[in-house]
């Protein structure tokens, strides 16, 4: 019998490899946004992040989400996206993440 491929990413804060699902996209549009990507299909440069806000605070607070996507992330932008964050608990984190759209 033949499994389905499951694509499998690197968290950008804490480094621990996911299924692609159970992550939070974040992308660099081409207009130079970085946001996040809940359908996971919007046009740009990708990384992950898992759904703890520890990892959100790791990639944003040492730079690791900015290297990921080649560019800097000014201080509006790294407050909205740690605003986003907040609604992923620990406790979501725990059962697997939560999977957006």
């Amino acid at each position: 019998m033949w499994s389905k491929h499951v694509p499998v990413r690197t968290c950008a804060g804490c480094g621990a490899k996911d299924n692609k699902r159970q992550l939070v996209r974040i992308v660099r549009t081409p207009a130079g946004n970085v946001e996040v990507d809940p359908t996971g299909r919007k046009a740009g440069r990708g990384a992950y992040l898992c759904t703890r806000l520890s990892c959100w605070e790791q990639a944003l607070g040492k730079g690791r989400l900015e290297r990921a996507l080649h560019t800097s992330i000014p201080r509006e932008e790294r407050d909205a996206l740690l605003t986003c964050a907040q609604p992923y608990s620990p406790a979501l984190a725990a059962h697997g993440g939560v999977q957006l759209g």
